[in-house]
């Protein structure tokens, strides 16, 4: 019984070991805006009296949304290059991607290879997704009742794949399929947070549907939080 509980004890510290071994790195920064921001552009929804009554005051597009500090908000950061061969189990769980108030929510988003999509309408009206990759085969998917639900996923890695509303042609929306779990989304501060990266040097892009992509090199040891700021310029 004592050898018993000698190995069992030698195990658990083994383990304990393997899971202290690992510290994962941080990179964090902020996507800045110089310039005038451009005036939100308004979207007519006149054409589905169900959208307008969601939106009296008026809605605007998701695809230049500068916030009050002057930063970029819906800018995809991912690492585009640096894990070499490293391979990394899709998550279970789904993204959840609504059409609420026939807006698409999330505008940008991010997913892993196979990781499950949950798309929602939230909407008493019509809505279809149709997504356009260029790596990836595309769908449409028409959801005519509120609350339905469907599922899909992307086979190949592709930044970014397209998803409109051919019902609604303001509706839009992008995805960025990866093989790896290190992204972010600018969000309302335009700060974004990838976390839990092995050390090593990387190329981090960021990509915004209006101003484009822009890379830098990053290093970081093992547990290090290093910092990586871009800016955009007003077109």
């Amino acid at each position: 019984m004592k050898l018993k509980h000698v190995f069992f004890a030698f195990i658990g510290l083994m383990l304990l070991t393997a899971g202290n071994a690992f510290a994962g790195s941080t990179i964090t920064g902020k996507i800045g805006f110089e310039g005038t921001a451009p005036e939100p552009e308004k979207i007519m929804m006149t054409a589905d009296p169900y959208c307008a009554g969601h939106h009296k005051d008026g809605a605007v597009s998701q695809s230049v949304i500068v916030n009050s500090n002057n930063t970029l908000k819906n800018v995809f950061v991912y690492v585009k290059d640096g894990l070499g061969n490293q391979v990394f189990t899709a998550p279970k769980e789904p993204v959840v991607f609504d059409q609420n108030t026939c807006m698409y929510n999330p505008h940008i988003f991010g997913v892993q290879v196979g990781q499950p999509i949950e798309v929602l309408n939230s909407d008493t009206t019509l809505h279809n997704v149709h997504a356009m990759g260029e790596k990836n085969k595309g769908f449409n998917l028409g959801m005519p009742i509120k609350g339905m639900k469907l599922k899909k996923t992307f086979s190949e890695p592709e930044v970014m794949v397209k998803i409109k509303c051919d019902v609604h042609p303001w509706m839009s929306a992008y995805v960025g399929v990866l093989s790896h779990p290190f992204y972010a989304v600018s969000g309302d501060d335009g700060t974004f947070k990838i976390e839990n990266l092995p050390a090593g040097t990387y190329t981090i892009e960021t990509w915004h549907e209006k101003y484009g992509t822009q890379t830098q090199q990053v290093t970081v040891a093992d547990g290090e939080s290093k910092e990586a700021n871009f800016s955009y310029k007003a077109a």
